[in-house]
């Protein structure tokens, strides 16, 4: 597999189940390591990166969202989101600023103090959202997103995150099933048993 994402873009990796799709999106987040072959991230070899900086790498370039939202569950929304800021050191004001001006950037404002238990799915995949995005990461992985939504709710959640590719720059990479994510995004990469069986970019897009 040879496959090159550009800073900016917005593209879905879409096949069947056992395709490869989440695989290469853990080996692109360095949560796994490929047998063979070599990951860039942001201009590093992953292979040359030792654990700690591997972990670093996860911290400052790439966010990450996942199907089960993975959130703390003994955490609040605000603390759940503050998490990567709160890893990084940054200050309490600063802080707050940055995950108050996220959970209303994702219409979250009014919540930040509900534990994932008060919250639905589609609020919860929000606060996933903010909290992916709290550290300004160059990338953001997204594995099946919007599996666990409603068809409404998933594509509220879409036009959200093509919001925040177009206004921050943030490059979104998706795998997904989902014929909605497919539809917004501008690259659909099809996978098939480890292999890139067609890459198509889009035209236009509105």
């Amino acid at each position: 597999m040879d496959l090159e994402i550009h800073r900016g873009e917005f593209t879905a990796l879409m096949g069947t189940s056992g395709s490869g799709k989440t695989t290469l999106l853990n080996c692109i987040g360095a949560l796994d390591q490929p047998t063979s072959g070599e990951v860039w991230v942001a201009g590093r070899a992953l292979s040359q990166l030792n654990k700690h900086q591997r972990a670093e790498l996860r911290r400052d370039e790439v966010g990450f969202i996942f199907q089960s939202y993975n959130l703390l569950p003994v955490l609040t929304a605000y603390e759940n989101a503050e998490f990567v800021l709160l890893a990084r050191g940054i200050p309490l004001a600063q802080r707050r600023d940055k995950v108050m001006e996220l959970l209303d950037a994702v219409g979250l404002g009014g919540l930040e103090n509900r534990r994932p238990t008060e919250l639905s799915g589609g609020q919860q995949q929000r606060v996933a959202i903010a909290r992916a995005m709290a550290g300004e990461p160059a990338l953001v992985l997204a594995d099946e997103p919007t599996a666990n939504l409603d068809s409404k709710t998933g594509a509220d959640l879409i036009e959200l995150m093509r919001k925040l590719n177009q206004e921050r720059q943030v490059t979104f990479l998706f795998s997904t099933h989902d014929p909605q994510v497919m539809e917004a995004a501008r690259r659909v990469v099809r996978l098939v048993d480890g292999h890139i069986d067609s890459d198509q970019v889009k035209s236009s897009h509105g």
